[in-house]
């Protein structure tokens, strides 16, 4: 397999994809973008610990990998840090995923009228997290029937 490096393929993409290969880091993203859709203004390392029943030692290792890549940011607050998602880089990818999607649906894409007017930011980041929160909430529902086997 040959692979081309395209004018239009963003650097950090790759490492992006490495980066959310791992699912313990799929899972850690999914906590901070359904508690963000909450009005969470952060997560602690304690509380994805409790959350997700993994290690502290195993949570701050891939944190760690996760602010690398620009996917979570952390701010202090007192003597914890809290962590939030950081969605554009993953909106990198996700623009660059878009046009293999629309092309594998061929002469059946559905037509997308975008001649409205665009929304006002507030109702604009409310509809992005709800897209998000629905996506992750369709994640977590196949990933359970994995499991169960069915």
């Amino acid at each position: 397999m040959v692979l081309r490096a395209w004018d239009d393929y963003p650097d950090l993409m790759t490492d992006i994809f490495d980066v959310i290969a791992d699912g313990t880091r799929r899972d850690i993203l999914q906590l901070l973008l359904r508690r963000a859709a909450d009005g969470d203004a952060g997560t602690s390392v304690s509380q994805i610990v409790s959350e997700l029943g993994i290690s502290q030692p195993t949570v701050s290792k891939h944190l760690k990998v996760l602010r690398e890549s620009e996917l979570v940011s952390v701010r202090e607050d007192g003597q914890r840090r809290l962590y939030s998602i950081e969605v554009e880089p993953l909106e990198v990818v996700d623009d660059w995923l878009v046009p293999f999607l629309v092309d594998a649906f061929g002469d059946d894409a559905p037509d997308i009228d975008l001649s409205f007017a665009p929304l006002p930011d507030g109702a604009a980041h409310a509809a992005e997290v709800f897209g998000r929160a629905a996506a992750s909430a369709k994640h977590v529902v196949a990933t359970a029937i994995k499991r169960l086997g069915a």
